[in-house]
C-alpha cells in the first residue's frame, strides 16, 4: 500500500512513514507533497503553536491539552520539536516521556522531530509534518517548540494560534518585555502560577499589551498550573475565543494565505540551494577558497559570476516573472501593402535576419520573419480583400497592426484574461506562423492595440 492510499485509509503507520520520508528526502519529497495536495486537500485542523523559554512546563501543559480535547471527543496531532546536538546530531526527545500517558490513546497521534540545527524553534520539515497529520484528518495539531527564547519566533508562521507560556522566578523580569517572542503570542499563559511572583509577570504581560496599537486584538492571558491541571478549561475556552475572534477580523484566513506564500519561499528556497550546490562553484570550491584566501578574488564578485553562470540577474540573484506568465514581446506585426519592397528595406537596408516567409491561409496574410536580438519583426501582406490586414490597411494604412507576446501556456494565460474581464477575439488558441499556437486579445481591452498571444515552442 503506499503512503497516500494509507493517509487516505487513516492508518497511522503510513502516517509515520511520511512523516519520516519528507524529514529525511525533503528535496526528493516535493512531488509526493504536490500529490498530496491533489489528493486531500488540507486546511480543516487547527493549528495551535506552544512556545517559550526552558523550563516553563510547555510539554505538560501540552499534555494536559490533549487530555482536554479528547475528553470533548476530538482527535490530536501532536508535534514535539527537541533540541539536537551539534556534536552527535541526536536529539534527547525527553518531552515524549512527559506526555507518556497520552501514547496507548487511539485518538491521539505524538511524533518527535530533532531540530537538526534549525534556528527559529522548529524543524525544517514541520510544515510538512503537519500537512501530512492535516491530511491524515486530525481536528486539532498541537506544535510544541524547542524553546530557546526570544529569536522562537517562527512558530508564527505555521500555526493559527501562538501560546507564549512563561513562569515566575526566571530571573531578569524585564526579559518578559523584550522584542521577540513576547510579540508574536496570540495568547499568553503564565504558568505554574502557584509560585511566588505569578502576579508580577501577569502584570508586565498586561503591560506590554498595553502599549499595543488601537484596535488590534487583545490577546488573553491566562494562568495555570499544569502539573495539577488548574486553569486548562480556561485555557481551552480562550483558544476557542481567540480563533473565533480571529475570524471575524480575518486575521484568521490573511495568517493562512501568509503561512502558504511562505511554505512556497521555503520550497523556492529549497530548489535554489540544489541549483547552486550542483553549479560549478560546489565543482571548483577548494581552488575558489584558495583564492579569496589570498585576496585574489571576494565573495561579492564571485557572487554576480555565479548568478550569471545560472542565468540570472545580479540583482539579488532574482528572475522577474512578467505578470500573467507572459515572458517577453515575441514580435511586432507591421501590416504591408508590397511584401517584397518591405522585406528588402527591413533585410538589405536595416541588416535584420531574415527568418522565412510563409502564406498562412487561415489569416489570408503572406508573413515574412525577421530576427532582431530576441525578438522579431512580422510583415504582414493581405492575400485577400478579407483578410483582417488589407482591412486594417484599408482603415489605418501601414503599420504596427499588433504587439505579439511570448507565454508560456497559452490556455492558461487565457483563462486568466477572461477571469480578469478582457474581451478575447480568440478564447482558444489558433494556429498561426510557423505552427506555433496563437490567439488575440480585442483592441476594446488592450486600449487600442491588437494584441497576439504566442505560447513558446
Amino acid at each position: 500500500m503506499d503512503l497516500l492510499q494509507g493517509l487516505r485509509e487513516r492508518k497511522k503507520r503510513h502516517l509515520a512513514k511520511a512523516i519520516t520520508y519528507v524529514e529525511n528526502n525533503f528535496l526528493t519529497s516535493r512531488p509526493f507533497m504536490g500529490e498530496l495536495h491533489q489528493c486531500i486537500p488540507p486546511g480543516k485542523s487547527d493549528v495551535i503553536g506552544i512556545t517559550g523559554p526552558p523550563g516553563a512546563g510547555k510539554s505538560t501543559l501540552t499534555g494536559k491539552l490533549i487530555q482536554h480535547y479528547r475528553q470533548l471527543g476530538k482527535e490530536v496531532g501532536v508535534i514535539l520539536i527537541d533540541p539536537t546536538s551539534p556534536f552527535s546530531g541526536g536529539a534527547i526527545l525527553g518531552d515524549r516521556i512527559r506526555m507518556s500517558e497520552s501514547f496507548t490513546d487511539a485518538g491521539v497521534f505524538i511524533r518527535s522531530m530533532g531540530s537538526r540545527g534549525r534556528l527559529g524553534g522548529l524543524s525544517a520539515a514541520t510544515q510538512d509534518a503537519i500537512k501530512l497529520m492535516d491530511a491524515y484528518g486530525f481536528d486539532v495539531i498541537i506544535v510544541e517548540t524547542v524553546g530557546i527564547g526570544q529569536a522562537e519566533t517562527e512558530i508564527v508562521e505555521t500555526a493559527d494560534i501562538t501560546v507564549v507560556v512563561s513562569v515566575p522566578g526566571l530571573g531578569d523580569d524585564i526579559q518578559i518585555i523584550k522584542a521577540g517572542i513576547m510579540e508574536i503570542g496570540d495568547l499568553f499563559v503564565v504558568n505554574k502560577a502557584d509560585k511566588e511572583g505569578a502576579e508580577r509577570v501577569v502584570t508586565e504581560i498586561n503591560m506590554m499589551l498595553d502599549l499595543a496599537p488601537k484596535g488590534s486584538l487583545r490577546p488573553p492571558v491566562i494562568k495555570t498550573v499544569s502539573t495539577k491541571g488548574t486553569g486548562i478549561d480556561l485555557l481551552a475556552e480562550a483558544l476557542h475565543r481567540v480563533k473565533e475572534q480571529s475570524m471575524m477580523s480575518g486575521k484568521w484566513k490573511k495568517n493562512r494565505e501568509e503561512r502558504l506564500w511562505k511554505e512556497l519561499e521555503s520550497n523556492v528556497s529549497a530548489q535554489w540551494g540544489k541549483i547552486l550546490r550542483e553549479s560549478s562553484l560546489y565543482a571548483n570550491r577548494k581552488m575558489l577558497l584558495q583564492l579569496l584566501s589570498e585576496g585574489k578574488t571576494n565573495a561579492y564578485s564571485e557572487a554576480v559570476s555565479i548568478l550569471k553562470e545560472l542565468q540570472l540577474p545580479s540583482e539579488y540573484g532574482l528572475k522577474k516573472r512578467s505578470i500573467g506568465m507572459l515572458q517577453k514581446i515575441d514580435h511586432l506585426g507591421i501590416a504591408v501593402k508590397d511584401l517584397a519592397q518591405a522585406v528588402k528595406f527591413y533585410h538589405e537596408v536595416l541588416g535584420l535576419e531574415l527568418k522565412g516567409t510563409e502564406v498562412v491561409e487561415e489569416q489570408m496574410v503572406t508573413v515574412a520573419m525577421l530576427q532582431i536580438g530576441e525578438s522579431k519583426i512580422e510583415l504582414l501582406e493581405p492575400t485577400s480583400e478579407e483578410s483582417p490586414i488589407a482591412k486594417t490597411i484599408e482603415k489605418r494604412g501601414e503599420g504596427i497592426a499588433h504587439v505579439a507576446f511570448q507565454v508560456d501556456n497559452i490556455e492558461e494565460t487565457l483563462a486568466q484574461l477572461k477571469a480578469g474581464g478582457a474581451r478575447l477575439i480568440d478564447e482558444t488558441p489558433r494556429i498561426g506562423a510557423g505552427g506555433a499556437r496563437i490567439a488575440f486579445v480585442h483592441p476594446k481591452s488592450t486600449y487600442g492595440v491588437l494584441v497576439e498571444l504566442c505560447e513558446k515552442h
